[in-house]
């Protein structure tokens, strides 16, 4: 099964100002020295501690990631003679270094913040510990280097599951959708999903700064689902874990029927549960939606209702039991 996606240009670069203007209230960032380089690009989402370049390691020195300098750095720096500091920055800051952060409150002394400015080197400040920055620091610049795609359709989260619904235009995933925030379900975006890969299996969905949570119904128009239905009907973003395609009912085509065999659909090289849902007259959509949704969380937690029915068949075939077909034995009365 193949999905239309299309691709989005991947990030080869972020500057250093669209860095602390992103961050600096999520990762309490601090400037130190002037904004002369907030021009230089970052490249690299990896981050590096540049304990051996300070020591005068330097050939195999990734200068062009983010520094972080942490208690280790700071210290080592503290214990040197001015001359020696001096010295020393002046051989690490020579090369082309985006930007430096510090962690864990230290405080830059003069001299680093003075050289700091001759090359145009920003420098920013943190109260959060190494492990924690880095994890954070890291963590955005994967985001915005990660790979990333669009497709057409519409994301909820279904008790907890993220479900994009896709199909030919006009097949009703929109209605589907809204039906199910009206149940008290949540929309992430609707018409187009930016999916990013994050880390080896997980694609996160979103929808776009432009569109966010507004919703084109035919018939009635374009109606914002955080203003009418409330903050609870929405999310801005969320694993994908399940893709359910709506069509109209093919005589021709053939359709699970006992659940057995699973199928997937591959995203970004990451394989996806997949499921095809055909729509006829008097079939809701909306229930059924709620019910893959639910089956996914008893798979995800050990059990498989089509391997348990089948389990049990095979059993009684294996016995030849003669017991009734009847689910009990004896009715009294009206009583369970």
């Amino acid at each position: 099964m193949k999905i239309d996606q299309k691709a989005i240009s991947r990030k080869e670069f972020i500057s250093v100002d669209f860095l602390f203007n992103n961050t600096k209230e999520k990762f309490k960032l601090k400037l130190y020295s002037d904004k002369s380089g907030f021009s230089k690009k970052i490249v690299d989402q990896n981050l590096y501690r540049p304990g051996l370049a300070l020591a005068g390691f330097v050939d195999l020195y990734s200068y062009a990631r983010v520094q972080v300098f942490g208690n280790t750095e700071m210290r080592y720096l503290d214990q040197l003679s001015d001359e020696a500091k001096e010295k020393t920055l002046d051989r690490v800051f020579q090369f082309e270094i985006p930007c430096i952060v510090l962690t864990d409150n230290n405080q830059p002394f003069p001299l680093l913040i003075n050289l700091a400015n001759k090359y145009n080197i920003p420098v920013f400040g943190s109260s959060y510990d190494t492990t924690k920055l880095v994890y954070l620091i890291g963590d955005f610049l994967d985001d915005q280097f990660a790979p990333r795609i669009s497709i057409h359709g519409s994301f909820v989260d279904v008790y907890g599951v993220g479900m994009l619904f896709i199909g030919k235009s006009g097949i009703g995933k929109s209605e589907v959708a809204l039906d199910l925030i009206e149940r008290g379900h949540r929309l992430v975006a609707d018409d187009i999903i930016i999916l990013t890969k994050k880390g080896e299996g997980i694609l996160m969905g979103s929808g776009t700064n432009l569109v966010k949570h507004f919703m084109e119904i035919r018939g009635l128009g374009l109606i914002d689902v955080e203003r009418m239905f409330g903050i609870r009907a929405i999310r801005y973003q969320k694993r994908l874990e399940i893709i359910v395609e709506l069509e109209v009912w093919d005589d021709n085509a053939e359709y699970t029927r006992t659940g057995l065999d699973e199928n997937f659909v591959e995203i970004s090289n990451i394989e996806i549960p997949y499921v095809k849902l055909p729509i006829l007259p008097g079939k809701n959509i909306t229930v059924i939606s709620e019910v893959i949704s639910l089956n996914y969380l008893l798979k995800h937690y050990g059990y498989d209702a089509a391997n348990y029915f089948q389990s049990k068949l095979n059993d009684r075939l294996k016995n030849h039991s003669e017991n009734s077909l009847r689910g009990v034995d004896y009715f009294e009365h009206d009583f369970e």
